[in-house]
């Protein structure tokens, strides 16, 4: 039942304020500020009725009215050089339920390119917003902005897996992306493929030491003493890994395919299929990622499994903490993905 002299419903001439809550529950709206905030001086029975009221109206705060009256903005920045691809959307999923949970806003500045008048003009749109900023560092725009980010900047960055310790004072966040290739790799070798090819995304660290993809995949070989073919390097998309995946389909010495995400797997299955190369009887491929469609293709895709919604809202959490606490944050690590086995990879055939 609607509270009495208030009118609420899809013909409120307004929005209901603070000051509407403070009068329908008879109190000051200093009060009602205090209940919304959490504050402790609030007697029990005074903080009942002020939030069943809020309830009863439907009041929401304005993070906007909080901001300006706190002196903070509740509000982070999400910079990426793209919000389509998989783990990049699922990452901003992440941030957005985290932030929302916190009454945090959540924007996104998208950097187009590497070029520095790019990288540099997005970061001063990002920077303009105020709050905390949050960097996708999965390629070179992403890279290029986590370097030039301003000093005193709250930042915290979603990176490739480092090729060592990172330095105490890195704010990033990553899975451990080399285990996960090696174990990968470990599989289809353990099916009784000679080898393993990798067809790869492209990698922001070939200066700090290389792919820690391409390096677990390396290390599986190197230890089972099996040739390291040369990586097959493609983009990020179905096309280019069908472009990048018909030399492999036409190679009868290719068993078995790592792929550097599952975009890449879905356009090698095409180009596969093309050549007459079936799966896994002729070729098995693992992708990478695990994205929604994987295990719905025919057939469904064996795919290393990365949790992006974590990593974003362990990033959010780590964001919030320097904005509310104030205390430095360093490298974080997350649990290495795992390895789901479906259909796409089998025993080696038999040699001809």
């Amino acid at each position: 039942m609607p509270v009495a002299g208030h009118p609420r419903g899809p013909g409120a001439p307004r929005s209901v304020s603070i000051r509407d809550v403070a009068n329908a529950a008879g109190v000051s709206h200093q009060t009602v500020s205090r209940v919304i905030n959490g504050h402790p001086r609030v007697r029990p029975a005074t903080r009942a009725r002020v939030e069943a009221v809020i309830a009863e109206l439907g009041f929401r705060r304005s993070v906007a009215a909080h901001a300006l009256a706190s002196g903070r903005t509740r509000s982070v920045t999400v910079l990426t050089a793209n919000t389509t691809h998989y783990g990049r959307a699922a990452l901003l999923r992440g941030v957005e339920e985290a932030a929302r949970a916190a009454s945090y806003a959540v924007g996104i500045c998208v950097v187009e390119s590497e070029e520095p008048r790019a990288v540099r003009d997005a970061l001063d749109r990002a920077t303009d917003a105020g709050g905390g900023l949050i960097v996708i560092a999965y390629d070179e725009p992403g890279l290029r902005a986590l370097e030039q980010a301003p000093a005193g900047l709250p930042l915290v960055a979603a990176v490739e897996t480092p090729a060592a310790a990172p330095p105490a004072a890195s704010p990033w966040v990553w899975t451990d992306d080399r285990r996960a290739a090696r174990e990968a790799t470990e599989h289809l070798l353990g099916l009784g493929h000679r080898t393993v090819h990798y067809l790869a995304i492209p990698s922001t660290t070939r200066s700090r030491g290389g792919s820690q993809r391409a390096a677990g995949w390396r290390e599986a070989l190197t230890r089972a003493s099996a040739a390291v073919p040369e990586p097959v390097a493609a983009g990020w998309t179905p096309a280019e890994g069908y472009a990048a995946g018909r030399r492999l389909a036409a190679d009868p010495g290719v068993t078995a395919v790592l792929c550097g995400n599952d975009d890449l797997a879905l356009g090698l299955l095409r180009a596969l299929h093309e050549a007459g190369r079936r799966v896994p009887e002729d070729v098995s491929v693992v992708g990478f990622d695990d994205a929604p469609h994987a295990a719905y293709l025919a057939p469904a895709l064996t795919t290393v499994r990365q949790d992006f919604h974590e990593v974003g809202r362990v990033c959010f959490g780590r964001l919030h903490g320097l904005i509310e606490g104030g205390a430095p944050v360093g490298p974080h690590a997350l649990a290495t993905p795992r390895l789901t086995v479906r259909e796409s990879t089998g025993p080696a055939a038999p040699p001809a």
